[in-house]
């Protein structure tokens, strides 16, 4: 005790005289003024007592005596006999001791980082759940699927809480965002532009400290997809420039450029939804990174078909009807021509919506109602409230004058005027 506290080795005299004494952390830290986590940092080498009040307190807590304090330049007195050599600060023996506690200190330090509460397992288990949802999100009913994302992620908050390797903190925060990321287009797709903005800061947060590209530019993409279909239309190029700057190249450049020629095309800029669709184009030539978040599949990612229904889309919004029914027909049988699990009923059921106005543009009035018949029988659980915003406007080009008089115009505008979209007052988590 003598030792340490000549050589002002605070944590060890803490730790001595809770050892002999039989005094907690916490109990010592009472006595001494201190905090019981500044105790456990000094006593593990992390912290210094350098203050005068602050050592004096400590000292005054512990019942030092006045002859083995030092302040200042004081010396500490010369101790006597078989304490001399024991006594000296400055000996080999003690250096030596003073590096075998160095040691111990750093390892201390080191197997709080060398243990971790993931294993690769745990990262390859949640990559696959969220990959399963990503998945069946194209083409399955969003209730069931909600409670399966919620559980996910959910476990993945849980995990960043413990302590794991850097790589693996990264990873997981690139699963974070991912589940997020999927909650933000189901809240769209349940008409809460509110709730899926939340959940897009919150993407945002994580593909910053994961530090990825493609989570970052999928995020901004979305957030432009999201004010695309709000009344705030003007903020989706914001959007899509930002995300731009993020995206990898591959099959997220070609989905922000997709994004940025609709949204144009939405407000009317017309050079703006071409110049996008020649960036689209050029995408598509160039050789994918893999920076992207392709291997979750599914809702996550932006295949032919898809393209093409988007630039069928901004076809429609810029009046070149003949143009938008090509690539809405070219997505349809993309679609229908590949895997099951790529399907994607809300895509499909607004490229039949881009075709039917077509049709329309063209006094096609029986191809129309072809198009729409299909659509009417469509679940309403598949029924996304992009896709009842847009019969609304199909609605309305029913009712134009030319057409007052036919029996059967007058029939789908009502059934159009009529479409329920997905009932987002269902209760889909349990109470």
């Amino acid at each position: 005790m003598r030792r340490a506290l000549l050589c002002g080795d605070f944590g060890q005299a803490s730790r001595r005289v809770r050892v002999l004494v039989g005094l907690r952390q916490d109990d010592l830290a009472a006595l001494t003024g201190l905090t019981q986590s500044f105790l456990s940092m000094l006593e593990s080498g992390a912290r210094r007592l350098v203050s005068i009040d602050r050592i004096g307190g400590f000292l005054d807590g512990l019942g030092v005596p006045a002859e083995l304090r030092i302040t200042g330049n004081a010396q500490a007195p010369a101790p006597t006999g078989s304490e001399s050599h024991a006594s000296s600060c400055d000996t080999p023996g003690d250096l030596r001791e003073l590096a075998s506690q160095a040691a111990t200190q750093s390892l201390r330090f080191a197997d709080r980082f060398s243990t971790s509460n993931v294993s690769d397992d745990d990262l390859e288990d949640l990559t696959y759940a969220l990959a399963d949802v990503a998945t069946a999100y194209v083409h399955a009913p969003l209730h069931p699927l909600l409670h399966d994302l919620l559980a996910t992620r959910d476990r993945v908050f849980a995990l960043l809480d413990g302590h794991q390797a850097p790589h693996q903190t990264r990873e997981l925060f690139l699963l974070a965002g991912t589940s997020c990321l999927l909650l933000a287009h189901a809240s769209q797709n349940l008409g809460d532009e509110k709730a899926a903005m939340a959940q897009i800061r919150a993407a945002w947060t994580c593909a910053e400290r994961a530090d990825h590209h493609g989570l970052r530019a999928w995020s901004k993409g979305t957030a432009a997809l999201i004010a695309e279909w709000s009344p705030r239309r003007q903020a989706a190029l914001t959007y899509t420039r930002e995300a731009l700057r993020h995206a990898p190249r591959g099959e997220s450049r070609i989905r922000i450029a997709a994004i940025q020629a609709r949204a144009a095309a939405r407000i009317g800029d017309r050079p703006r939804a071409l110049a996008a669709l020649d960036i689209l184009r050029t995408a598509r030539e160039q050789p994918a990174e893999p920076e992207g978040l392709g291997r979750f599949g599914g809702l996550l990612t932006f295949p032919e078909a898809k393209q093409e229904y988007y630039i069928g889309g901004t076809y429609t919004l810029l009046g070149e009807h003949a143009l938008a029914e090509q690539h809405a027909t070219a997505a349809l049988t993309l679609y229908e021509n590949g895997p099951r699990e790529d399907r994607s009923y809300g895509d499909e059921a607004l490229a039949r919506l881009d075709i039917t106005t077509a049709r329309l543009a063209a006094g096609e009035l029986e191809g129309a109602g072809e198009q729409l018949h299909r659509l009417f029988q469509l679940p309403p659980e598949l029924r996304i409230r992009q896709l009842g915003t847009a019969m609304h406007r199909i609605s309305g080009l029913l009712q134009q004058p030319q057409l007052a008089g036919n029996r059967f115009a007058r029939e789908l505008a009502h059934a159009a005027r009529d479409y329920q979209a997905i009932d987002t007052t269902t209760k889909v988590l349990p109470q």
